[in-house]
């Protein structure tokens, strides 16, 4: 038999707001959670922020001994737990979104966001690096932000290697958030043309049941935050993004003139929750607002192996070349921005 240990998975809502603010809302949560006798914590993606594509992004990312880290370092020390979430890190002239697990004492781990998610990509750049499990008194820990669960290689490349999963996460629900424009027409992504809707085919899956079952795989327990209220937000390249969006649509080309006008509008997932090593959903915290829920998870004495094939994470290829395709775009788009920053 291993040992057990308790688990916070916490959900903030992820309406952008000041940094201070969101560290105070924060603080009240990982102390509940230590309240709780929690020994990790985990805050979802973006935690310091909030999500939103634009660009005050560029002023937001932080040095690595910037407010929100030293935040992060001072909470763990004073609710003696490992706490874990994701900001935007600024690292010479370049921008990362960095998950990093500290310690009580201080002693930090850090896994970068290998794949950002389509209009992501104009705001922080990925770093597709060798998986370090984070060797924790509690024994050997993964890490993985957001739309990464959608690539097996990532989940293989752990395989044997942990006890535990940590997923930072803050995911809209993209595949069902209408495109609103100025007279106040709506149009979802299934309606932009067949291609569209096999790049969003089985998207409600991939934040939960095939998430769990890459986790199950590996026989290791699971915790997963995301961000809650109301997602708003404008395109970067909007008439770039929107034309590509348009070519099965001819009929919404009147629009581009007024791409900078509109929006994308919908909630995230609910999908914040601890799951057993069996991917087994033990707690979830379903309030649509800040909000945690603690659980005890029991890790095996060894590291577990994979006894079976790796499951299959069933979307089309379409989704992952219109990401693709999307993150090369906007390449330009970050590398013109990149310098829109704040001095610490």
């Amino acid at each position: 038999m291993g040992q057990k240990i308790s688990l916070a998975a916490i959900r903030m809502d992820a309406a952008p707001a000041q940094t201070q603010s969101r560290l105070e809302r924060a603080e009240n949560l990982v102390a509940q959670a230590a309240a709780q006798a929690a020994q990790i914590a985990v805050l979802p993606e973006v935690f310091n922020t909030g999500y939103e594509y634009h660009d005050r992004n560029y002023s937001l990312a932080e040095p690595l001994d910037g407010p929100s880290v030293r935040w992060m370092k001072a909470a763990a020390r004073q609710h003696n737990l490992y706490l874990a979430g994701t900001l935007l890190l600024r690292e010479g002239s370049e921008t990362f979104n960095a998950m990093l697990l500290i310690a009580p004492d201080g002693k930090t781990w850090r896994y970068d966001k290998s794949y950002p998610w389509i209009w992501e990509r104009a705001y922080f750049r990925p770093r597709r690096h060798p998986i370090t499990p984070a060797e924790t008194d509690f024994g050997r820990i993964g890490m993985l932000i957001c739309w990464d669960v959608a690539h097996p290689k990532l989940w293989a490349a752990y395989a044997g290697q942990v006890d535990l999963m940590l997923v930072s996460s803050c995911p809209p629900l993209g595949h069902i958030s209408p495109f609103i424009f100025p007279d106040g027409k709506s149009v979802l992504p299934r309606e932009l043309g067949p291609l569209m809707k096999l790049v969003y085919r089985n998207s409600e899956k991939v934040f939960g049941e095939y998430m769990r079952r890459q986790a199950a795989w590996l026989g290791a327990p699971l915790v997963n935050t995301t961000g809650a209220g109301q997602f708003r937000s404008f395109l970067p390249r909007p008439k770039l993004s929107l034309g590509v969006l348009f070519t099965a649509r001819p009929d919404l080309w009147k629009y581009i003139r007024q791409a900078r006008d509109v929006y994308i509008e919908c909630g995230y997932f609910d999908e914040t929750f601890i799951a057993d090593k069996q991917g087994e959903i033990i707690s979830r915290a379903s309030l649509n607002g800040d909000n945690l829920t603690v659980s005890t998870v029991e890790l095996d004495e060894k590291s577990p192996s994979p006894r079976k094939e790796q499951p299959k994470i069933n979307l089309s290829p379409l989704t992952y070349a219109a990401d693709a395709l999307t993150n090369a775009l906007l390449i330009s788009y970050y590398q013109k921005n990149k310098a829109k920053r704040k001095v610490y």
